[in-house]
């Protein structure tokens, strides 16, 4: 019984509270980066750059434990995060140090060092989320196995590198679906995000293939319903703006530039030989203007349509209300006075 409550996830819940520690966590991460980037800027090789490393990694593993003990388990957990991500760094400075340079070598290019590294950061991050009981954590575990992964099986690139990508997507959905613990949404979220990423490495070109991207959205919505898990319908709403903006103008980076105004055209109704200004267009001569609006009204109809369907309207029953009356007790009466 112990042993269980040990092992048992805490689910963290969004207030206040949680959101400041959540971000102050994540800035003393980016302050700790920005730290280490200035003594490598300042030292002399990989071995100062260890030794600087291995003490960021134990002032924050040594704040995380000292917050557990005292009931923190919040902060606690964010700080073990961090110390996770430090433990990469410091084991990669150590690597190099050591003279295997393949630590740092491109995804895909296997190398006995950088398959040591990955598994060395999944002990970590296992560990740490046991002890600390901080779903977070396995958001790193999730992504440097998918890491573990690619590198281990394909060359990074290429059709064989997106069906890993997909079947580590379906494996984390079923795996985070059987789990059931809070950290389970992170397998969920990274997940999605795979899955989501091979069908775009596939299909990304024609007006077939973002029809196809649109159908897999609306099934990502179905997973987020029968899952229960809100990230799925993230992935696939981001498939249904790209599939609108395909349709719309075929290009995203086309759309901000036209929304910003970065790449106008210009065009006259008079003849060039006439004075005066000619009109301009955000979009070019080739989308009329309103058709962003009507494109983007039409996706936001069709998400509220798809939202709704999780949601049954609430039917409102008039029955008749029956009164029960109570007779009020017999008013006390005084004895006569003698």
């Amino acid at each position: 019984m112990m042993h269980a409550m040990v092992r048992a996830e805490t689910k963290p819940i969004w207030t206040t509270s949680s959101f400041l520690v959540y971000t102050g966590g994540l800035t003393i991460l980016g302050g700790a980066l920005a730290g280490l980037a200035y003594f490598a800027a300042q030292s002399n090789g990989n071995g100062a750059m260890a030794a600087w490393a291995l003490l960021f990694l134990v002032i924050l593993y040594g704040i995380a434990l000292a917050l557990r003990v005292a009931d923190r388990w919040l902060a606690a957990g964010i700080f073990a995060f961090v110390s996770v991500i430090a433990w990469a760094i410091f084991l990669v400075y150590l690597f190099l140090w050591f003279g295997w340079d393949s630590v740092t070598a491109s995804l895909g290019d296997w190398s006995l060092p950088k398959m040591l590294l990955w598994l060395l950061i999944l002990a970590s991050a296992s560990f740490d989320r046991i002890v600390f009981r901080f779903p977070f954590i396995r958001l790193i575990s999730a992504v440097v196995f998918y890491l573990f992964l690619v590198d281990l099986l394909t060359s990074g690139h290429g059709n064989w590198f997106a069906f890993v990508t997909l079947f580590t997507g379906f494996l984390y959905l079923l795996v985070g679906t059987a789990l059931g613990k809070p950290s389970a949404f992170w397998l969920h979220f990274v997940g999605g995000a795979l899955i989501g990423y091979s069908l775009l490495f596939w299909f990304h070109t024609s007006d077939f293939d973002f029809a196809v991207i649109s159908v897999a959205s609306v099934l990502f919505v179905f997973v987020a319903y029968a899952t229960k898990r809100s990230s799925w319908a993230f992935w696939g709403t981001i498939g249904f703006f790209a599939a609108t903006i395909h349709y719309l103008i075929g290009s995203p980076t086309e759309l901000v530039q036209g929304i910003f105004g970065l790449s106008q055209q210009c065009i006259s109704p008079l003849p060039p030989s006439s004075p005066g200004p000619g009109m301009c267009t955000s979009f070019g001569p080739q989308i009329s203007p309103w058709a962003p609006a009507l494109a983007f009204g039409l996706l936001g109809f069709w998400l509220i349509l798809l939202g709704m369907l999780g949601k049954p309207k609430m039917r409102r029953r008039h029955h008749g209300a029956v009164v029960v009356t109570t007779p009020a007790p017999p008013a006390a009466t005084e004895p006569p006075a003698e």
